[in-house]
């Protein structure tokens, strides 16, 4: 199996984990906050450090892709692609929303036979970046942004379980009512997940390119202006 560094920062958590052989060799997560530009460099040394220990050299970069936070993205890719291309190994995106599907799925929690998956990621207001998975993490409904209502989703729990989670779940609890709906709490999108994912795409070599790259956002950015501006 490929030497694989994981680069995870699509939300408050800013994550990285050293991979090899199915195992986790390494990991450091901050979850105290939007801490991405001062921690991740630190976090990538640590693992590297911890490569050269054990006399290993990467194979290839992964990071998440989005969607998620416009800022936690464009730092998370611009440190993988400095990584790849200055050791000139290839870079893998990997899809939050899978991700978070995945951390689910790992969770050592008892999942129904036949139950759907439906991560979201918080957007503003009332919206989220969500898309609903099979076990086999096939797209029953695409990535999207979803503005939420109590209409959304029934197609599938009508008549099947789906499991909610990640940090957009909390804003569809009163909107989703129905017995098959079982919402996951404390699910984040963390770079020690990403292993299965990551080596899936090394496998197929399922790469992106080092130079044209960008974060998968799901919908324009919108900035907005610092408050002593607006006053």
């Amino acid at each position: 199996m490929a030497v694989i560094l994981c680069i995870e920062t699509s939300t408050d958590v800013c994550s990285t984990a050293l991979t090899a052989e199915g195992t986790v060799l390494c990991h450091r997560e901050d979850f105290t906050g939007r801490n991405h530009a001062a921690m991740l460099s630190g976090f990538v040394k640590d693992c590297l450090d911890r490569a050269r220990e054990l006399e290993m050299s990467l194979d290839a970069v992964a990071v998440s892709m989005g969607p998620g936070s416009y800022t936690g993205l464009r730092i998370g890719l611009s440190e993988a692609k400095g990584l790849a291309f200055g050791l000139d190994v290839p870079l893998i995106g990997i899809d939050t929303l899978q991700l978070l599907a995945v951390s689910v799925m790992f969770s050592g929690m008892e999942i129904p036979d036949g139950a759907l998956y439906a991560p979201m990621i918080d957007a503003r207001r009332m919206e989220v970046f969500t898309a609903v998975y099979d076990a086999a993490l096939q797209p029953l409904m695409q990535p999207q942004p979803l503005i939420l209502d109590e209409n959304n989703y029934r197609e599938w729990t009508d008549s099947t379980k789906v499991l909610f989670f990640g940090n957009g779940s909390d804003k569809a609890r009163d909107l989703i009512t129905s017995t098959n709906a079982i919402f996951v709490p404390d699910i984040k999108p963390l770079a020690v997940d990403m292993l299965a994912l990551a080596e899936r795409a090394w496998m197929r070599r399922d790469f992106i390119d080092l130079a044209y790259s960008t974060p998968w956002y799901r919908k324009d950015f919108q900035p907005t202006r610092p408050r002593s501006e607006r006053e």
